[in-house]
């Protein structure tokens, strides 16, 4: 099966055939290209959508995303992100793999076609050329034969004519012989031009068509193998994301598996209790009888028992009962008075814990300037240690203040907790801070400020003590001779050193390390024999010597 020899005389049909199929290929690229754009605007959208339902920082909405419920449906958006992730992915490997390649291709398949089908015309002009020269010479011999025929009977004529001269008779002969050689060589001329057409047209039709047309079957066939490569591709580029975007599906799955409805129904009880009793049965009031009216001793509203505290709430819910008083729409005290007992205790617990951690922050940031003032004072070259002063006394200050605020807080609470029945010590303490690993900021327990028979007394210990635990430094400087490098170091980030005793470092350099991190977050490193300071540990990648970290 070849269409040299089956389609010999279908030249133009091939040549429309092969430009088919080369508009064939630019269609399925623009194909691809066009789902490329696809993918694309869906993983856009995807992101889009996904942004669009994640919870605003620092909104109620973000606190209302505690619950195992919103927790799976932020997993669900997550996994969203990543899902469309995986279509941008798509979008990249068949541009990469199939467009471009298959762009590249057509221009190659192009140059060849219009080569094969120039030597194809080629062959066809020389073959029509040589087909006129056939005819010309046929036409001329033709011609000739004619001219000599009629020359022949002129000579016969004048011949048989008594009343012609001799001379006339003689000058016909002549003609009649010359016209009669040019027709015997008008008819070699015509037999030879014929034989080299015959093999002219031979050598086109058994060799140089089939051979060109060989060609163009060959590039055909490559294009059609091309195009099925290219669909595999197109599959591929498919099932490769196939894996990752089943993980991002497994991972709503799980997501949606964690939902707890009872953790979710406890949370609601947490964020909404208000720690008040339900209000007892009430008295019969007889009006038959001249006595004041009198309300349960159980009710919420009793503002004169013995030994209870006097709730108040504002406004006029005086006499009420605490499910149907009016909340204060107005600016919410410090204290948060305005909330019921639980969830007072709830704000201030937060508070306290929110202040402890900013103490804390404080107190490491005062001990790293407490060993940089060392430093100084035992290298007066490195820095001024009287320069240190003014920011440790700030922040002093600022340590005083925060005690400060957490004791009045503290107060707050003990005030709150001592009103409230009897919780467990878990419950109480939620926070960190206040596990049983670590002393309590108050001192008081709860049960120390109720009184025997249960009221709550006034005469409590408001005091609260921060124990500071001081740093002991084991440096011991040299300043005589620079202390030797245990490892070296490579900046992670640029670092600034204003102050005095730090160095400033660029992102990718590296530098010996003379003295690794303490515990305080900085490392002491050095650039040259006059160059040494301190940065910060986590600005860093040490890696030091073997020796060093046996010692």
């Amino acid at each position: 099966m070849s269409w040299g020899t089956e389609l010999w005389d279908q030249f133009d049909n091939l040549e429309k055939h092969t430009q088919w199929g080369i508009d064939t290929l630019e269609k399925c690229i623009k194909f691809v290209k066009e789902r490329t754009e696809i993918e694309l605007s869906y993983a856009k959208q995807l992101r889009n959508l996904s942004k669009k339902y994640q919870p605003k920082k620092n909104s109620k909405e973000e606190e209302e995303y505690k619950y195992t419920s919103c927790k799976a449906f932020i997993s669900t958006l997550n996994e969203m992100n990543d899902y469309a992730g995986q279509h941008e992915v798509i979008s990249e490997n068949m541009a990469s793999q199939i467009i471009v390649d298959l762009a590249r291709y057509v221009q190659e398949l192009k140059q060849e076609r219009k080569s094969n089908f120039h030597d194809g015309r080629k062959a066809q002009q020389h073959i029509e050329t040589c087909w006129k020269q056939l005819e010309s010479s046929k036409r001329r011999f033709e011609r000739d034969c004619k001219e000599a025929d009629r020359a022949q009977q002129y000579f016969e004529k004048m011949d048989a004519d008594i009343n012609v001269t001799k001379a006339d008779v003689e000058k016909a002969r002549q003609q009649a012989q010359i016209r009669h050689q040019m027709a015997e060589d008008s008819k070699a001329d015509y037999s030879s031009i014929l034989q080299k057409f015959n093999h002219e047209q031979h050598e086109y039709y058994h060799t140089h068509i089939p051979n060109i047309f060989q060609k163009i079957q060959e590039m055909e066939e490559r294009r059609i193998v091309r195009i099925g490569e290219s669909m595999k591709t197109y599959a591929e580029v498919d099932r490769q994301v196939i894996p990752i975007i089943g993980k991002c599906l497994d991972g709503i799955v799980k997501a949606a598996e964690s939902i707890d409805q009872k953790n979710d129904s406890q949370l609601v009880i947490e964020a909404y209790k208000s720690g008040f009793e339900p209000p007892g049965d009430i008295e019969f009031e007889d009006y038959t009888q001249p006595m004041k009216r009198t309300v349960s001793d159980n009710s919420l509203s009793n503002s004169r028992g013995e030994g209870k505290p006097d709730l108040k709430f504002g406004g006029k819910s005086k006499g009420k009962l605490w499910p149907f008083i009016k909340k204060n729409k107005g600016a919410t005290p410090e204290d948060f008075s305005n909330l019921p007992p639980e969830q007072r205790r709830k704000k201030l617990q937060q508070k306290v814990d929110e202040l402890s951690k900013e103490i804390q922050k404080e107190m490491d940031q005062r001990d790293a300037i407490t060993k940089m003032k060392d430093v100084y004072l035992k290298n007066p070259q490195m820095g001024d240690p009287a320069s240190l002063d003014h920011k440790l006394a700030e922040v002093s200050q600022n340590i005083e203040k925060l005690r400060l605020e957490t004791q009045k807080f503290e107060a707050w609470l003990a005030e709150v907790e001592g009103r409230l029945p009897a919780r467990s010590e878990q419950m109480r303490r939620q926070s960190g801070l206040y596990d049983s690993q670590n002393p309590p900021t108050v001192n008081n327990c709860a049960q120390d400020r109720e009184s025997p028979d249960g009221s709550y007394t006034e005469e409590q210990s408001q005091e609260s003590e921060v124990k500071v635990l001081a740093t002991d430094f084991d440096d011991e400087f040299d300043d005589e001779e620079p202390l030797p490098a245990i490892g070296t170091c490579k900046a992670l980030y640029t670092f600034e050193g204003q102050n005095e005793g730090t160095i400033s470092v660029v992102e990718g350099e590296t530098l010996y390390v003379i003295e690794e991190d303490k515990g305080d977050g900085w490392t002491r490193i050095r650039r040259n024999e006059d160059e040494e300071g301190y940065v910060p540990t986590s600005y860093v990648e040490v890696c030091l010597d073997k020796n060093a970290k046996d010692s």
